[in-house]
This record gives C-alpha cells, sequence and structure tokens, in this order.
C-alpha cells in the first residue's frame, strides 16, 4: 500500500511539471492510472476504519458489558464483510487489461423480431449496469431491427475495471418467455450474442496497414427532424484479412466517426491476437463452449417460472426482472471466482 501511495504522490508530482497537459495522450494514459490506484487506496483506507471501529465497539462491549456497543460492533462487521467482499473482486481483477473500458457489441440471433427484441433488452441491461457504477456509456452504432428492436449495437463503457466486470458477459444469451410479438401468446426461446473487448491505448502495438482496410463512408440513420445527419459522416471499415467490421455513426464529424471505429478496430484485432495465444496455450478449448453459438452462458427464463441461471459457474437468481434491470454484480462476482477455480484446477493437473 505504501508503494501505491508512494506513485499517487509521484504522479501528482508529474502533473505538476510544465508542459504535462501538452501531451493529451500521455496525461489521459496517467490520469487512468491516477484513478485506478486513488480507488485502490481509498478502499484500503476505508475497510481499515471499518475494521478499526468494529474492533473498538467490540473492545467496549466487553469490557463495559455495554449491549447496544455489541449491536453496533455487529452492524459495523456486517459493513466490513460488505465492503471486502467488494475489495475482494478487485484482486480478481489481475489481468492486464481488466482496469481498462470496454467496447460491447451485441448481436441478434436468428428469429426475426424476437431475437431482435431480446438484443435490445440485453443492451439495455449492460446500459443499465454500468450507470448503477457511474460508468459513461457512449453508444457507437446501432441497427435497428426490421420491427422492434436492435439487431446489432455497439457501445463503449468508460469506468475503471469495466472490461474486467464485464467480459463475463460475452457469450450468447437465451430468453424464454411468452412472446408479445405472437398473437397466439405461445412461448419462444430467442438468442443473443454479446462480445466484450478491452479497449486499448496508443501504447500497445496494432500493425494495421492501410491496403489491409476497406472504409466505406454513407449518411447516418436518425429518427427525423435535426437529429439526421445530411452528410455523408458514418463510417464503416472492414479489416480485410480478418474480415472483421467495425461501424460508428454517432458523431457528426466523419473524421470523428473514423477515429472512434479505429479504435474499435484495434481492440477487436487485439482480442483476435490474444484468441490465438490461447490457442497455443490450449485454454481457448476451455472456453469454446461459452462462446459458440448454440451453447449459451447464460438462460433467462420468464415462463412458466422466472430464473436466471449462468451456465459456467451455476449461479442462479429467480429475481429476473432485476437481473434484466442491470443488477449482475452477483453473476459477474460468481464468474470472477469460476475463473480462479478453473485455472487451479489446470494447473493441478
Amino acid at each position: 500500500m505504501e508503494k501505491k501511495q508512494g506513485r499517487l504522490g509521484e504522479i501528482t508530482r508529474i502533473e505538476a511539471m510544465d508542459g504535462f497537459w501538452d501531451d493529451a495522450p500521455n496525461a489521459a494514459k496517467i490520469q487512468k492510472e491516477k484513478s485506478v490506484l486513488d480507488e485502490v487506496v481509498k478502499t484500503y483506507l476505508h475497510l481499515k476504519q471499518l475494521y478499526d471501529d468494529f474492533d473498538v465497539l467490540w473492545e467496549f462491549a466487553s469490557t463495559e458489558n455495554d449491549e447496544s456497543s455489541a449491536v453496533e460492533a455487529i452492524d459495523s462487521y456486517k459493513n466490513f464483510l460488505v465492503e471486502f467482499n467488494l475489495a475482494e473482486q478487485k484482486v480478481l481483477l489481475s489481468d492486464e487489461l481488466d482496469p481498462n473500458n470496454a467496447i460491447v457489441t451485441v448481436n441478434s440471433g436468428a428469429g426475426g423480431t424476437e431475437s431482435c427484441d431480446w438484443a435490445y433488452m440485453i443492451m439495455r441491461m449492460i446500459i443499465r449496469w454500468a450507470e448503477s457504477k457511474k460508468f459513461k456509456v457512449q453508444i457507437l452504432d446501432t441497427q435497428e431491427g426490421d420491427s422492434a428492436g436492435i439487431k446489432s449495437a455497439t457501445i463503449t463503457i468508460t469506468g475503471n475495471y469495466a472490461f474486467g466486470l464485464l467480459k463475463s458477459e460475452s457469450g450468447v444469451h437465451r430468453l424464454v418467455r411468452l412472446s408479445p410479438f405472437d398473437s397466439a401468446g405461445r412461448r419462444h426461446t430467442s438468442f443473443a450474442s454479446l462480445f466484450v473487448s478491452a479497449e486499448i491505448d496508443d501504447t500497445v502495438e496494432i500493425d494495421i496497414q492501410d491496403k489491409d482496410l476497406r472504409i466505406d463512408v454513407y449518411r447516418s440513420g436518425g429518427s427525423g427532424g435535426q437529429s439526421v445527419n445530411t452528410t455523408d459522416s458514418a463510417v464503416r471499415i472492414t479489416h480485410i484479412p480478418t474480415n472483421t467490421v467495425v461501424v460508428c455513426q454517432n458523431e457528426r464529424s466523419q473524421l470523428q466517426n473514423k477515429a472512434q471505429a479505429m479504435k474499435v478496430l484495434r481492440s477487436r484485432l487485439y482480442e483476435l491476437e490474444m484468441a490465438k495465444r490461447r490457442v497455443k496455450e490450449a485454454e481457448l478449448e476451455a472456453t469454446k463452449k461459452d462462446i459458440a453459438w448454440g451453447a449459451q452462458i447464460r438462460s433467462y427464463v420468464l415462463h412458466p417460472y422466472k430464473l436466471v441461471k449462468d451456465h459456467r459457474t451455476d449461479f442462479e437468481s429467480s429475481q429476473a426482472e432485476k437481473v434484466l434491470e442491470g443488477d449482475l454484480d452477483s453473476f459477474i462476482d460468481a464468474y470472477l471466482r469460476w475463473v480462479v477455480e478453473e485455472e487451479t484446477k489446470r494447473e493441478v493437473h
């Protein structure tokens, strides 16, 4: 902890140096590091304060035989446990890219309107979760469904450990419900896939050559009125060797959309490279079932009963509505602990 506090002091001194803010990309990177370190230090100090409060109250209750102090001590201890579990979760986020922002892509599966509506529900669930964390949400692109919902969407989630937390959501999500679009009121099963990659900065070298890119510009879609662009500002970039396609149309300027799209492309290509490395290390085989279409990571049953179950961790909740409103923390925590357990098993064998 002393090292982290020392690094915070060093960053404060660096910020005070002449010309620090002239190099905006480097300043932003250092600010990100400062934010993460500051959160760690504050968490530690908060836990220490809670424990010290409990220690004082319990000692007073024991020596003075004071019942009210004993009750306060128990409440203080319960608060400590809650905060300690949250801090412990951060320890599980030890991968290099875990502190980074997240880029989330949602795609509807086969099934027309049903799946498009489900894809929209998944996107909304992720946005609600992010908003509950006070993270910044930016929608880069959406392709609306023919009748309802969305065919696809790409959004960025900006906040400390956004990627580390949201990587638990990558995979296929399955919904079972009575369809609001079926006049006969029959039960339908829908699928939507969600892919999460870390937003990477310019210090990570990704070789992208101009000859490998196809860049298309077109007029952004809109709901009408002033929100419709009158210029060809939307940008679609295709990385030909990997057939990776990214789209951005939320900005007014074509240059801004291109910059955002390139940022997403770099993150996607980085993730592809990481996947290749995992194949070589024989780790990808353990996760194929989690990301393959038709092998869902999680099921959301709304009829004939209500249940959300993660098929990797076996964690489940009967509060389906709350989960769809963004209450994902328990599922995320279960996933992070499951990953550690699986890694330990592989090391043992």
